[in-house]
């Protein structure tokens, strides 16, 4: 008789993580991580994919069910990433996987949905007091990109709002943050939040330092700006990764008073983690609760630093087993 089980995949603008489920539940020996930037076409890893689970499990018939979550809208049959060549027809995908019912949805809804099955050793708190019960919560995450979701209360439980919100504008808070917005907006014509605060939003945080100063880039990658700064050893890479930790803080605080998030902040996403410490004693707590008239409203309100590895598959676990 077949195997029963079900796919379940977390797909951002880097990386492609997937497992099998047997009886809904995550199992680290049935996870598979692809690179984006690996294959051409999304189907190539797909048809990869299903032969290296068949190999690895021996189920050589198709998943019943799958839910993948994905860093773009999710809401049309055309699927584009935001940060990746990738895009595909739901349609399509349904063929290709064999599978009797198919969800798409968006990745930071997954991580909302996750953000209720973690446990206490997940997260490492920054400021603030106990997070306030049936209040809303708010998900901001840097990684790739900038995504941003909330957990509403609702009925005993919690309604999740998935949004685009890193695509709003990012609102300077310092001269130095005006002349390097100013900057990238002639690069880019409009600044949004995500192009200061992902992965990529160092760099161009960093490249716009240089070229105000007129100084040479010394650096090409965000890893590389990131561990300059880490050792102290390069200015500008320090005054870049304080400025992203300053931005990210107002940008929290924002979201907590946009979604009145008592029930606290959490902070998601692979950048952070990588100068975990560094964060913590960064400006980034000052600047969360610098809201004027508002401190008094910010300084309760907790925020968490998400240190589970796989967010985003727990969340879609999870969103599978509700439908």
């Amino acid at each position: 008789m077949d195997k029963v089980w079900n796919l379940v995949a977390d797909i951002g603008g880097t990386n492609a993580r997937f497992s099998a489920l047997v009886d809904g539940q995550l199992e680290s020996e049935f996870q598979y991580l692809h690179s984006v930037e690996e294959y051409p076409k999304f189907e190539d890893l797909i048809c990869i994919l299903l032969q290296e689970i068949a190999s690895e499990t021996g189920w050589n018939n198709p998943p019943a069910r799958v839910c993948f979550a994905v860093a773009c809208p999710a809401d049309t049959e055309i699927i584009a990433f935001t940060n990746s060549h990738w895009t595909f027809t739901k349609t399509s995908l349904k063929k290709d996987l064999g599978c009797e019912y198919l969800s798409i949805i968006n990745d930071f809804e997954a991580v909302a949905h996750g953000i209720t099955e973690l446990e206490a050793t997940d997260l490492v708190q920054v400021g603030g007091l106990k997070p306030a019960k049936n209040k809303a919560m708010g998900i901001l995450g840097a990684g790739t990109g900038l995504g941003v979701a909330g957990l509403l209360p609702y009925e005993g439980g919690y309604h999740v709002l998935d949004t685009e919100g890193g695509h709003a504008d990012y609102s300077p808070i310092s001269d130095l943050q005006s002349a390097v917005v100013n900057c990238l907006r002639a690069r880019f014509g409009r600044v949004s939040l995500e192009r200061l605060l992902s992965g990529k939003g160092l760099l161009n945080i960093y490249s716009a330092l240089c070229s105000i100063e007129d100084t040479p880039m010394m650096f090409s990658t965000p890893a590389e700006i990131t561990a300059a700064a880490l050792d102290n050893t390069d200015i500008k890479a320090l005054q870049t990764l304080n400025m992203f930790c300053e931005g990210i803080g107002a940008a929290a605080g924002n979201l907590a008073l946009t979604f009145g998030a008592k029930g606290g902040i959490y902070i998601a996403g692979g950048v952070i983690p990588r100068f975990q410490e560094f964060f913590i004693n960064s400006g980034f707590r000052e600047k969360f609760e610098d809201k004027g008239r508002f401190v008094s409203y910010l300084k309760p309100i907790p925020v968490y630093i998400v240190v589970h590895k796989n967010l985003g598959l727990l969340g879609t676990a999870k969103k599978l087993r509700q439908m």
